[in-house]
């Protein structure tokens, strides 16, 4: 775009500039008429630039294309019979398939390259535009805006695969400059829906991108369908760019539908996008019909889901010469372009220029035995299109200058006289040189030429040295330097100094998360969100992720606790499973006791969910897992405390509670207990379960690899259920803590009680300010904590008197002996209720309600 400012070039010629630097041509060549070419070989921008940070960014196939039209240009330049005596150049763009880059290379396309207009009449008004016509764009979103934009300086388009249908595009009021060699999407979607008719399919899904292309196109065949009595089930819309949820969603949508007809108007970036999602999960046997956007793609022939897909395609041909032209390319070729040297290096995965991260190149690659979709010529389909497009353009000019009669002639003395295409000769200059005489006169000295006609950087041609101020004669390098400040190295900018002239500025260091990549950069580019400079800020590379990892030495220490906790379980068990007639364990209620163990045991092992990189699953298996083992732990300790109050209170005279609190009453209360955690798990991964993050906030340099709690509703609520059956069963075992000595189960609970309400009143705090992979590492040690305290403060002491104090397992010890008979009787009586020993008469091994 050009800044017209009449009043500004009368005063000053040389004032008229371009907004912005120019976009240079990926692939040039001069010619007497010069055709342009744009094609989306890149999809990602940085500012107006085309960015190459990103790995695995060139797409091959349109290089192809690219390449296509160079090919074409060189075969018509050598025909005989079309435009003899004319020769074609080319200027190929890159538009990265995005709107504000295609809108800048139109207006270069009708303005040109250079960022200067030095003449006062350029200012005033356009110049004549540099191409007469040009080939592109692959997206019909740019297309229009490019169409929009040159249909108003009379440029034509001529478009290789731009499918909107017949009120966009065709209507030649809005865009009478624009030409395609395919026919109009109104065109294919009828055909879609007719063959969908015909094959008695009348219950279908619809998926497009959500781009001009899928919309209208999806439009038209969503109404064709209609009228043919088709019923659709869904439709969704997908755009490569948009959250990976949005993906997710429209998988699953496909997933869960019952239409096994799926008819698709997508382009070929978002079809591997929504490929690649679904495959990662079984899906259900779909028939798919595919618009030629992508029906024909080499590469998704690996997607085995697509088996059967039909769809329309743009007929295949040959184009004779073309393959030999395209492998006709060397490593040393390739480094005179950097386009072609970025197509080297990716599609051999190795440096010719020395590239951190990459192997050298050795020499050994072979191009003839590369597979990939720029050698692929087997179908030529596409690339055909820009074969018709370049030569219609052709016989177009050739047909024009056949009305023109050529001005080329010489005048008496000597002088040569023709006109370029603009009409404007030649400009021819002689180079004057003052310098001194012998005498001490300065005199008029030719010292070369200047010749516009010539290729960039041949310009001048020198005939003798030139004398420099101070006298010195012309040296290589040594040519007067005038500048007001150095250059500015790349990881710098200029910052302009106040009250002085442009030429004369500060180089600034880029700011914290930008990069500048060249020399004298107006501006710093910040890098994308999980990118971060280098030292030297001249370039980005990935933020490393951080997470709690098993190799780590806190992820190893803390995996070893958890084990050694299970383990710890595991043996207790073992140890009253062996000695599970012996009055100690029948008098704790052995089956509370083994569901407790086992609890505990799922405690010490679900902390290991928390240790590796979050995944979807892992992040709602840790929480919940977490929530429901411990609701198990803390009801079985619930359930042994209420029976030992019951118990004590089963001797008083006359009284019969135990028959209310007996083995199916425990049991019902744990389950009780549990499913209401379980209730509250369901809804929350329901309503909005944690999902992996990539916290990018919490530090600048790296990247936190973390669960989304969801809902923190949810995580709360899972919490404080914890937390309330830890207080009351607190609460009931302080009650209880007067109860006969030898008989101390409920001090037992109440020891481990108070240090599983402490651990957990202070994880509150700790986590809410604890960052990063220290948040999930206080987790699992207040996780490990209130297990070891459980199962220290309950089992640790029975398992000590049951191996090394054996002689303290029996019935009269745990009785204890007292003065008075009556205390004596009541502690006969409590023991023998709490070991479920009816009468005095009952066999040993008698087994009933315990504690």
């Amino acid at each position: 775009m050009t800044v017209f400012s009449p009043a500004g070039c009368k005063a000053n010629p040389v004032s008229c500039r371009l907004w912005v630097e120019p976009q240079m041509p990926i692939l040039s060549m001069n010619g007497d008429f010069v055709i342009g070419g744009i094609f989306a070989i890149h999809y990602y921008m940085r500012g107006l630039v085309c960015s190459t940070v990103f790995p695995n960014s060139m797409e091959f196939r349109q290089l192809r294309f690219a390449r296509a039209l160079e090919f074409i240009i060189h075969e018509i330049n050598n025909s005989t019979d079309l435009l003899p005596g004319i020769t074609l150049g080319y200027q190929i763009y890159d538009s990265c398939s995005a709107v504000p880059m295609s809108v800048k290379v139109a207006f270069q396309f009708a303005n040109g390259l250079d960022p200067v207009f030095n003449d006062t009449d350029s200012c005033l008004k356009p110049a004549a535009a540099a191409v007469p016509a040009f080939v592109g764009e692959t997206s019909s979103t740019p297309s229009i805006a490019m169409a929009s934009t040159l249909g108003l300086f009379g440029i034509p388009e001529v478009n290789i695969i731009s499918r909107l249908h017949h009120i966009c595009l065709s209507d030649k009021r809005q865009f009478p400059t624009f030409f395609r060699t395919v026919p109009s999407d109104q065109h294919q979607a009828a055909a879609m829906a007719r063959m969908v008719k015909y094959y008695g399919w009348t219950w279908i899904g619809a998926v497009r991108s959500d781009t001009d292309y899928g919309n209208y196109g999806m439009a038209a065949f969503l109404k064709a369908a209609q009228e043919e009595g088709i019923c659709v089930e869904y439709s969704e819309a997908y755009y490569r760019t948009q959250p990976r949820s949005k993906l997710e969603r429209v998988a699953n949508v496909i997933r869960r539908s019952t239409a096994r007809v799926i008819v698709t108007f997508l382009a070929s970036g978002d079809t591997k996008f929504l490929l690649e999602e679904l495959a990662r999960q079984p899906l259900p046997p779909l028939q798919w019909i595919g618009s030629e956007a992508w029906i024909t793609q080499t590469e998704f022939l690996q997607f085995n889901i697509c088996a059967g897909a039909i769809g329309f395609g743009i007929p295949k041909s040959v184009i004779p010469g073309l393959r030999e032209f395209l492998l006709d390319l060397s490593p040393a070729q390739a480094m005179k372009s950097p386009l072609l040297t970025e197509f080297w290096e990716s599609a051999f995965s190795c440096s010719l220029k020395g590239r951190t991260g990459l192997r050298k190149c050795d020499g050994g690659e072979d191009i003839q035995a590369l597979q990939n979709p720029y050698t692929d010529t087997s179908q030529l389909r596409v690339t055909n299109l820009v074969y018709k497009a370049t030569y219609a353009i052709a016989h177009a000019i050739h047909a024009i200058y056949e009305q023109f009669k050529s001005v080329n002639f010489t005048t008496k003395n000597g002088y040569q006289v023709n006109f370029d295409s603009k009409g404007d000769p030649a400009a021819l200059y002689e180079l004057i040189n003052w310098q001194f005489k012998e005498d001490g006169a300065l005199d008029f000295v030719s010292v070369g030429y200047y010749d516009s006609s010539k290729p960039r950087g041949q310009e001048f041609k020198m005939s003798s040295a030139i004398s420099w101020v101070g006298g010195q004669t012309e040296v290589q390098y040594n040519t007067p330097l005038s500048v007001c400040s150095e250059s500015c190295p790349p990881g710098t900018r200029k910052a302009v100094q106040k009250g002085r002239p442009v030429c004369c500025y500060d180089c600034i260091p880029c700011a914290e998360g930008e990069i500048s990549n060249k020399t004298d950069s107006l501006n710093c580019v910040r890098c994308p969100p999980e990118f971060w400079p280098n030292a030297r800020r001249d370039s980005c590379f990935p933020k490393p992720l951080e997470f709690l990892s098993w190799d780590e030495t806190l992820g190893i220490i803390l995996t070893v606790f958890s084990i050694t906790g299970a383990f710890m379980a595991i043996c207790v068990i073992a140890v009253f499973y062996k000695h599970r007639a012996s009055p100690i364990v029948r008098a704790n209620n052995s089956e509370l006791s083994f569901l407790l163990l086992f609890s505990l045991t799922l405690c010490f092992l679900c902390s290991l969910t928390f240790i590796g990189r979050p995944s979807e699953w892992s992040c709602m298996l840790r929480h919940t897992a977490f929530g429901i083992t411990f609701v198990l732990c803390i009801s079985c300790v619930l359930g042994k405390t209420i029976v030992v109050l019951m118990a004590f209170r089963a001797t008083l005279p006359g009284s019969n509670v135990m028959k209310w609190f007996g083995p199916p009453q425990q049991r019902l209360s744990v389950l009780a207990f549990t499913l209401i955690q379980v209730i509250i798990c369901l809804l929350w991964l329901k309503i909005s379960p944690p999902f992996p993050f990539k916290n990018l906030k919490l530090y600048k340099q790296k990247i936190i690899l973390e669960c989304d709690l969801g809902s923190s509703i949810g995580f709360w609520a899972v919490l404080g259920y914890i937390g309330f059956e830890a207080f009351l069963c607190f609460v009931l075992a302080f009650l209880a803590r007067k109860l006969p000595d030898n008989f101390n189960e409920a001090k037992f609970i109440t020891f481990s009680m108070l240090i599983f309400c402490a651990v957990w009143i202070t994880f509150i705090p700790a986590y809410v300010s604890s960052p990063g992979k220290f948040t999930v590492a206080v987790e699992i040690f207040a996780i490990l904590a209130s297990s070891f305290g459980l199962i220290i403060c309950i089992f640790a002491p029975k398992c000590f008197i049951i191996v090394f104090r054996p002689e303290q397992n029996t019935k009269k010890h745990i009785m204890g002996k007292v003065p008075s008979k009556s205390l004596n009787a009541q502690k006969t009586n409590t023991i023998q209720v709490c070991a479920g020993v009816a009468t005095k008469q009952d066999p040993p091994t008698a087994r009933g309600q315990t504690t």
